[in-house]
């Protein structure tokens, strides 16, 4: 059959396509989660004389201002100049005054990291030896404090809002087209639009002061709501708010224009138009999350971005379409229940949804976790353990949601049961004998409805007045106003009487009541469930965390000697590709003036051997001088290289030098400091 869609709708389809299509093509392949990997001056060092600048080296690319990067001296005065600057690959400085005295230095830091999430840290070095310092607290820590509480608040609200305005019209689309004109339905999407659209320009608010000074007061700083507008994020939430523009559209459709059409034909057509057209929306909003989160960065972010947008889809479909069922379940009008079609189709949506869950879930799983180890050592593994016993319980519990579902029956079927077996009980000896229990029951219901005694049996058997004015009534004659009062009142009553009657069957019946209990049940957990999902998404990723722990472990341990003269150096590196990231691990034995014999070790950030297609080193003794001395060791198996007769011409303060390529044209080169001699 052909599908006619209107040209102002085909119009807004395209517009929208459009719009998730530029949204898709915005966001661009970086790491996930910054961290700190190195320093000049490092961590606790003590340096003979003041250095002219310092400099971090993190993990991935990180977005500064002009007060990210700071250092102070010992009486908590700045000593830096200018503003911090990248001078090369992940590695940024910031200039330092000159004549700086001797005593304990404090560097702070405060970046935002590629998947939106803002890092902080600091660290301490001395000059000349190590002294006393006022700096005991460099300001709240990002992301955290009210501000970040708040904002933590706004991302909870904002899923809720999304999953309840997507999955509360897909169940009425796509399950009970009659919920389009249930009141409490309506209510129900239309609040999740409000929830989503104060919720983001919430966060649009909070941003600036979530990921700079942390305080309440900066929150409608118009100079920090500028900064953000220009970020990634900004962009996003901004977009969002577009897309929540054309949903205000879809939703006035949907409980508007959509409840009107009698007509079979064009109500299709204009299901059909929605369901696109609210496609499109929802995708769209799914992806401004998707742009600028975990997805977005780190490994596969082409593969990571649609399977994200999918997952949260999912999400929306089971979760909010179950909200929608308890609102339908617990909130229709007697005379509109939901019946065993449309909790069936629910079913069968929502088990749809599970399987795209795990499928995307256990992609997302892998690549955030990268080892098994990272389940049960990370902060971020330990949360998905929860999230994933939370999913158990709530599948659990939604088998019995279907136990009941195949048990249900339509209230219209019920009654029709319930009347044919009152119609086959014998008839009460009141009513064979002519007693006045009618009577009393038709007094008693006229009472009940406001109506005044006159219209009761007992005034038909005081005198015969009525019935007489009825029948010398003639048929040109008008009924009295009386009359039609009664009738009116009469006829209200009945209809309130049959309400009330198909409501208490419809409560009556044990599946339907097993079955509200059981989708409440599920609807609790899910509650649970999103603050344990809100709680990840601002997470560090296991695999980050771990690979920022081996650097960071290697930066601690840069130049270590054993007992027996001995020098281990150990240099984090990162060439840019896919797959560039390790440790490289010099051992140099006896490390003194002459031969030497030198082992090359390179490992991934899980401590597994690297093979890298090349590795080069030289030595340079810039005091005298002296290099760079090439040393090019031998290939001696996965990860390791080996070097014999290594002459070292005189002791001093040595810049060991690793250039290090992962593949054709990706490579770099990594530098420690090391006494030798």
């Amino acid at each position: 059959m052909t599908r006619t869609i209107t040209p102002r709708l085909r119009y807004l389809v395209l517009l929208l396509l459009a719009v998730t299509g530029a949204l898709l093509a915005g966001a661009g392949p970086a790491s996930a989660h910054a961290a700190l990997t190195g320093s000049d001056p490092a961590q606790g060092v003590v340096a003979d004389k003041a250095p002219t600048q310092v400099s971090l080296t993190f993990s991935e690319k990180v977005a500064m201002n002009d007060d990210s990067l700071r250092v102070l001296d010992p009486r908590g005065k700045p000593v830096q100049t200018g503003s911090p600057a990248n001078i090369s690959g992940t590695t940024y400085a910031v200039r330092l005054r000159s004549g700086l005295g001797k005593g304990t230095y404090t560097v702070t830091y405060q970046v935002v990291s590629a998947d939106s999430h803002p890092v902080s840290g600091a660290y301490t070095f001395s000059i000349g030896a190590p002294s006393q310092t006022v700096v005991q607290d460099t300001g709240p820590a990002a992301g955290g404090g009210v501000v970040g509480a708040l904002y933590a608040f706004g991302r909870y609200v904002s899923y809720a809002g999304f999953l309840v305005l997507a999955g509360g019209a897909a169940f009425v689309l796509v399950c009970w087209q009659r919920g389009a004109g249930v009141r409490a339905l309506q209510r129900l999407v239309a609040g999740g639009w409000v929830a989503l659209t104060a919720a983001t320009l919430w966060l649009l608010l909070l941003r600036g002061s979530y990921t700079t000074s942390g305080k309440l007061a900066d929150v409608f700083d118009l100079g920090l709501l500028g900064q953000v507008l220009q970020t990634k994020t900004g962009a996003a939430l901004v977009s969002r708010l577009l897309l929540l523009a054309a949903a205000a559209l879809f939703v006035a459709v949907l409980f508007g224009t959509y409840t009107r059409r009698e007509e079979q034909q064009e109500k299709r057509d204009l299901t059909f138009g929605l369901a696109v057209g609210g496609g499109v929306v929802a995708a769209g909003l799914a992806t401004s999350w998707a742009m600028a989160e975990h997805a977005s960065t780190g490994l596969q972010p082409g593969i990571a971005m649609p399977v994200d947008v999918v997952h949260l889809l999912a999400v929306a479909a089971w979760l909010g379409g179950l909200t929608a069922l308890l609102v339908a379940l617990y909130r229709a009008p007697a005379d509109t229940p939901v019946g065993a079609v449309a909790v069936q189709r629910f079913s069968r949506v929502a088990a749809g949804s599970v399987v795209a869950l795990v499928a995307t879930g256990v992609y997302q799983s892998w690549r955030q976790l990268g080892s098994w180890s990272a389940f049960t050592g990370t902060g971020y593994g330990q949360l998905l353990l929860v999230k994933i016993g939370l999913v158990a319980l709530l599948v659990g519990v939604a088998v019995m949601s279907r136990r009941w579902t195949a048990q249900l029956r339509d209230p219209a079927v019920r009654a029709e049961e319930t009347e044919r077996s009152e119609a086959r009980e014998p008839v009460p000896v009141s009513r064979v004998t002519g007693g006045d229990t009618d009577a009393e029951t038709e007094a008693c219901g006229t009472a009940a409805g406001g109506g005044d005694g006159t219209a009761g049996g007992g005034k038909e058997a005081d005198d015969g007045s009525a019935s007489t004015a009825g029948a010398d009534q003639g048929p040109g004659e008008d009924a009295a106003p009386g009359d039609s009062r009664r009738a009116a009142q009469l006829a209200r009553q009945r209809v309130a009487v049959d309400a009330a009657r198909r409501k208490r069957l419809r409560d009556a019946d044990p599946q339907r009541s097993g079955l509200r209990r059981s989708v409440l049940a599920e609807t609790g957990v899910a509650l649970v469930l999103l603050a344990v999902t809100t709680a990840l998404t601002q997470t560090e990723p296991g695999r980050t965390e771990q690979e920022a722990k081996a650097a960071t472990s290697a930066a601690s341990g840069s130049a270590t000697s054993s007992p027996s003269g001995a020098l281990t150096l150990d240099m984090p590196f990162d060439t840019g590709g896919t797959d560039g990231k390790g440790v490289v691990s010099i051992d140099l034995d006896p490390a003194r003036v002459g031969g030497n014999e030198m082992h090359v070790y390179v490992q991934r950030p899980n401590g597994r051997a690297f093979d890298v297609p090349e590795v080069k080193i030289s030595f340079t003794l810039q005091a005298k001088k002296i290099g760079p001395l090439p040393v090019t060791p031998d290939h001696i198996t996965t990860g390791h290289w080996s070097a014999t007769g290594v002459q070292i011409p005189m002791a001093g303060d040595w810049t060991v030098a690793v250039t290090v390529r992962t593949s054709d044209i990706d490579q770099t080169t990594v530098s420690k400091h090391a006494q030798i001699g």
